[in-house]
C-alpha cells in the first residue's frame, strides 16, 4: 500500500514553468513505476509521463515531449514533474500514480494501482 500526495500546482502564464511534486508514504516506493496523468474538464484522464523504478526508463506523451521532465528521488520517496514552456492546453488537474514494475501498459491509467488526490494547474494565455 502506498499513499500519494501531490503539490506544486497553481496559476501560471503561458510560457512559464511549474514543478509538481508527489510524495509517497510507505517503504515500498522503490517497487513502483511512477506516472503523471492529467484530466481537463470534459476530457478523459490522459497520460503525461512515467518513470521506472530505477529512473532509467522514461516515457512521455507526445504533447509534452521536450517541455516536461519527470524524475524521482528514491531516497526521498518523491517523484517530480518539471513543466516548462507551459501552454493553455496544459491546464488540467494533474495526478500522480504508482503502479507495478513493469506496468502492463505504461501509458494506461488502468495499469496503476494508487493515485493521489490531484493538483490543479492553470495556464493563462
Amino acid at each position: 500500500q502506498v499513499q500519494l500526495v501531490e503539490s506544486g500546482g497553481g496559476l501560471v502564464q503561458a510560457g512559464g514553468s511549474l514543478r509538481l511534486s508527489c510524495a509517497a508514504s510507505g517503504r515500498t516506493f522503490l517497487s513502483y513505476t511512477m506516472g503523471w496523468f492529467r484530466q481537463a474538464p470534459g476530457n478523459e484522464r490522459e497520460f503525461v509521463a512515467a518513470i521506472s523504478r530505477s529512473g532509467v526508463l522514461i516515457y512521455y506523451a507526445d504533447s509534452v515531449k521536450g517541455r516536461f521532465t519527470i524524475s524521482r528521488d528514491n531516497a526521498k520517496n518523491t517523484v517530480y514533474l518539471q513543466m516548462n514552456s507551459l501552454k493553455s492546453e496544459d491546464t488540467a488537474v494533474y495526478y500522480c500514480a504508482a503502479g507495478p514494475s513493469p506496468p502492463k501498459v505504461v501509458t494506461g491509467s488502468a495499469s496503476y494501482d494508487y493515485w493521489g488526490q490531484g493538483t490543479q494547474v492553470t495556464v493563462s494565455s
